[in-house]
């Protein structure tokens, strides 16, 4: 089988590790240990009783019932723990999916929501969200690509990377387009939780054929826990056990008593992270309405990341590696989501306030420096 280059993981795993300041990223301030055990009210001395023994194959029991009553009613049969959404994403891709079906993605996209189903041998049709519109989604267009009866429909809402969301309504007259072409409905959750002009959306249990993963990375600040959840029809969860039988087998129970905590203690962890996002999106608001000739940008509805044009860039990837390279500034070249977003980036602003303020300010210097002059 051969699988395409993760473009986007290929750059952090250049820089990410080697800057000051990340202003790429799309996940929330990551958490401190003392942090954490503030919020949630633990003792470290609790991890004393715990023994080194297996978990389950579908979770721990204690940490899938959380999930469940946060997220399913109650309803463990249809909950999965797995390792971050990564794997939830592989092995749903590879159970539901055959060579020759069609997928429908959102573009511009995270890339392993459509190349694995690609490297399957499936046909991906894209869903453009227009930059000209503010990247709204447009279920019209939805509803004509669904018409050739595609097998699976996969969405983020809010979007990675633009931060574009739907109303209570549009989303369900997605399932209701996803329903008629009897498609698999996959709703990404990363980003469900983390929203600013409307309520968070629900996820879309109803639909018999929906799958929904989340993860404990983008709104908690918990990305180093590499843990995720998945819901799905339990057949199909029978299914990905046995495919990760081969694989990762089970999650830690060490990781999996963290992820308890935070589920246990989410509404709380969530709000703190979402009004500190609050004062660093409009930072970045701000910032961007002072730069009109440097900057186009579409206000994020939800997530910590924008996805922002820089006008007059010759080479936005040169200017990203340069802020990288010099500057010790992340910031992530739209080339990372598809060749047709060269002039954009994805800039995130979940992190600290002092850490957005200075690689804002080095930002703007590299975009001076490097600024195309205008044709006579």
């Amino acid at each position: 089988m051969e699988i395409a280059v993760a473009h986007l993981e290929a750059w952090m795993r250049d820089y990410y590790h080697k800057v000051d300041h990340d202003i790429g990223s799309s996940g929330v301030r990551d958490l401190s240990m003392h942090e954490f055990r503030a919020l949630c009210g633990f003792e470290l001395s609790e991890l004393d009783e715990m023994v080194f023994h297996d978990s389950e194959s579908y979770g721990g029991n204690r940490l899938r019932a959380a999930l469940a009553d946060r997220w399913t009613g109650g309803d463990v049969d249809r909950m999965m723990v797995t390792h971050g959404s990564s794997e939830a994403i592989y092995l749903v891709m590879h159970l539901t999916l055959d060579p020759g079906d069609e997928i429908i993605v959102l573009d511009p996209a995270y890339q392993q929501l459509y190349d694995i189903a690609a490297s399957r041998g499936c046909r991906v049709t894209r869903w453009q969200l227009d930059p000209d519109a503010g990247f709204a989604a447009d279920l019209s267009v939805l509803r004509e690509l669904a018409a050739h009866g595609p097998r699976m429909i996969v969405v983020n809402f809010p979007h990675n990377p633009t931060g574009v969301s739907i109303t209570a309504e549009q989303q369900k007259e997605l399932v209701a387009i996803a329903a008629e072409a009897g498609a698999w409905l996959v709703w990404d959750h990363a980003f469900g939780e983390l929203t600013y002009t409307a309520d968070p959306l629900p996820i879309p249990v109803e639909y018999e054929r929906s799958i929904v993963w989340g993860t404990f990375s983008k709104s908690y600040g918990l990305a180093g826990l590499r843990v995720g959840w998945c819901v799905a029809p339990p057949e199909l969860l029978a299914r990905m056990a046995v495919l990760r039988d081969y694989i990762a087998l089970y999650v830690s129970p060490v990781l999996e008593f963290f992820a308890e905590q935070a589920v246990r203690h989410a509404d709380r962890i969530v709000a703190m992270q979402r009004e500190h996002a609050r004062a660093n999106r409009q930072l970045l608001i701000d910032w961007a309405a002072d730069r009109p000739e440097l900057v186009r940008l579409s206000p994020p509805a939800g997530g910590v990341a924008a996805f922002v044009e820089l006008l007059g860039q010759p080479d936005v990837v040169a200017s990203c590696r340069r802020l990288a390279e010099q500057h010790r500034v992340l910031l992530v070249p739209g080339v990372c989501f598809g060749e047709a977003y060269r002039n954009h980036v994805r800039l995130g602003f979940g992190g600290s306030t002092a850490e957005l303020t200075a690689g804002l300010a080095l930002l703007d210097r590299v975009l001076r420096e490097d600024v195309r002059p205008p044709r006579d």
